[in-house]
């Protein structure tokens, strides 16, 4: 059975996009011919399309495993809109609201349901899964399952019971974000070892990567919210209290600031959740609680006043930024305090000694992240083992950071890791470059060696703790030396060292304290509006946003800015005309479609230039 066809009608003609993405047809297919899949496709690439249209396809209800309330109204509103029986079952609903979910469940009116993982483990619920016919079922946010990951969530763990106790329905699990370690975990984990995989570019070219040293990160964060005025964003901190105190003191200078973490009442969360969905140029002032499972499309930029924990958590926060395709900035300000916070996180925790080394490589691997001499992108797309170019859409490739030549001091530290035998972590390997006989050194003898001291001066200056850790990290994300995370962090020589260690390549290395310039203004990924058509694009949304308030959704759930921005610019006379424009499908062009043409026809014309006499 071939079902791209099919397939493709029904992407056409209700879902109103002309073709599909990357991997998006290769799953659909797969799914809807009853294999399983596992999705690896970032933010924005259409995931929930890849379950979406094999749930319309196969026979039965698809039912959605989703981690959070919100995640599920916004999916289910923007389903309804297209003329798609969906629904959630939580404990948003009253008892006779949930009963009625389950009669229109067993009784096959459903073609998808949302439902959270407490609830789907409930004897109740399994029962219910019994006797309703089901289509697949669909594990979204798929990494939560990982205990090495950065959105943990212990209830994931008991879904292996569906491929237990419904192995004929097939399951497709999606993330954003993984790498090879958590990949594996996720496919032991859900029992889905026969699953093909799909694992798309973690590529987001439209968002621009920027990180900057703290100097004030307030004034900092002020003059980059200039280049930002009016749009919404979000702007991460690591403590609930300065959540609070910079909510309060950007809201002071005139931005429609709110805060959020677990700390507020409930209902406070509930209400600035809704108001930053639903309103345009909100700023959320939030910590890590806030974000997983947001689908506003239009949210511009996303900074980070602290250090995240790592490079996955740094990749699925900032990738809440341009979902739409259209350009967005990620902005990070870090500083040296941030660093022995984290790592002091990290030895306080409970946890074993093995998580507390994965903790401390993934720590070590985002630090090498925002000390790259080179293009972000490429560091951070090597980290999940994907290969790429100068992006030349981030700071580094804009305005190069200040460089010096660690060729001397990368083979110092190559020799030293190779004359202590390799078989220790990075502290211990700078106490013997800067010659401390500490209590462990001399255990071992390794102040009797000829690399003993030679790191106690850098380049003509005093070597000391935090440079040779700058530098260590740089050669660790350049793949110069290798973590070992189940010898205690040990760091070994990679075959790609050698070369450096005989001196054969010049080494350039990011001076630490490099301070940057003024950020540039993001280019746009998409091309603007012509003069004309502003006003145009104006005027749709205001209507999308009068429509909204009388569907009581939010106003993206009724059309994408990108859409009306491709309908300002073709300006649709017809009803037929505005079914050409991608993003309108049958059901929105019936519903909406008058409306929106009514719109079009009364705008002024756009005034064309006139040639010169």
């Amino acid at each position: 059975m071939n079902a791209t066809p099919t397939a493709l009608s029904l992407l056409n003609r209700v879902f109103g996009y002309p073709a599909f993405r990357g991997h998006q047809e290769a799953v659909i297919d797969r799914v809807t011919q009853g294999g399983d899949a596992l999705v690896l496709m970032p933010t924005g690439g259409g995931k929930s399309l890849c379950y979406q249209i094999p749930a319309l396809l196969r026979d039965g209800c698809g039912v959605v495993v989703s981690p959070l309330i919100a995640l599920m109204q916004d999916q289910v509103a923007a389903l309804n809109e297209l003329g798609i029986a969906a629904t959630f079952l939580n404990s948003s609903l009253t008892g006779p609201e949930a009963y009625r979910v389950e009669q229109d469940f067993l009784a096959g009116r459903l073609q998808l349901l949302y439902v959270a993982p407490e609830r789907l483990l409930t004897p109740r619920f399994l029962e219910l899964l019994e006797r309703a016919r089901v289509a697949l079922f669909a594990i979204d946010e798929a990494h939560c399952v990982s205990q090495w990951g950065h959105d943990f969530r212990p209830e994931y763990l008991g879904l292996s019971a569906l491929h237990e106790r419904f192995p004929d329905i097939p399951r497709i699990a999606l993330t954003a974000t993984a790498d090879a370690q958590t990949r594996r975990e996720i496919r032991e984990r859900l029992q889905l070892e026969a699953a093909q995989e799909f694992v798309s570019s973690f590529d987001r070219p439209n968002i621009r990567y920027t990180i900057v040293e703290k100097a004030d990160a307030r004034r900092q964060l002020l003059r980059f919210l200039q280049d930002h005025a009016g749009e919404a964003g979000i702007v991460y901190c690591g403590t609930r209290k300065k959540v609070d105190d910079l909510a309060a003191s950007l809201a002071a200078e005139g931005h429609a600031a709110l805060p959020y973490h677990a700390g507020l009442p409930q209902e406070d969360r509930r209400r600035h959740q809704e108001r930053f969905l639903r309103e345009d140029g909100i700023v959320m002032v939030a910590t890590i609680a806030f974000g997983m499972g947001i689908d506003k499309p239009d949210v511009r930029f996303v900074a980070h006043l602290d250090l995240p924990r790592s490079i996955e958590g740094y990749y699925q926060e900032t990738g809440r930024a341009g979902r739409d395709g259209e350009a967005a900035e990620a902005w990070m300000a870090w500083g040296l305090q941030d660093v022995a916070a984290q790592r002091r996180f990290i030895e306080e925790s409970e946890a074993g000694e093995q998580h507390k080394r994965v903790g401390h490589a993934k720590l070590d691997a985002l630090l090498g992240l925002v000390e790259a001499a080179s293009c972000r992108r490429v560091a951070l797309l090597g980290y999940f083992g994907e290969a790429s170019g100068p992006c030349g859409n981030c700071d580094n490739c804009i305005e190069p950071p200040t460089l010096w030549d660690g060729t001397e001091a990368a083979r110092k530290a190559l020799s030293a890791v190779f004359r202590t035998g390799q078989r220790f972590g990075a502290g211990h390997v700078i106490d013997v470059l800067l010659g401390k006989p500490t209590e462990k050194v001399t255990q071992w003898g390794h102040d009797q060696l000829a690399v003993f001291g030679i790191g106690a001066e850098l380049e003509g200056r005093p070597g000391d703790d935090k440079r040779w850790r700058s530098v260590i990290r740089q050669m660790a994300v350049r793949g110069w030396l290798a973590v070992d995370h189940d010898a205690y962090g040990a760091l070994r020589l990679t075959e790609a060292a050698r070369p450096v260690l005989r001196g054969e390549v010049q080494v350039m290395l990011r001076e630490q304290a490099a301070r940057r310039g003024k950020e540039k203004r993001a280019r746009r990924a998409v091309e603007g509006l012509a003069q004309g058509d502003e006003a145009l694009f104006d005027r749709l949304r205001n209507w999308r946003r009068q429509t909204a308030l009388v569907h009581n959704v939010p106003a993206y759930v009724i059309l994408h800015d990108a859409t009306l921005r491709n309908i300002a610019g073709a300006r649709p006379a017809t009803l037929a005309e505005l079914g050409e424009i991608a993003g309108i499908g049958a059901t929105k062009l019936e519903r909406y479609g008058a409306e929106i043409v009514a719109v079009v026809t009364e705008c002024p014309p756009r005034l064309e230039s006139k040639p010169p006499l």
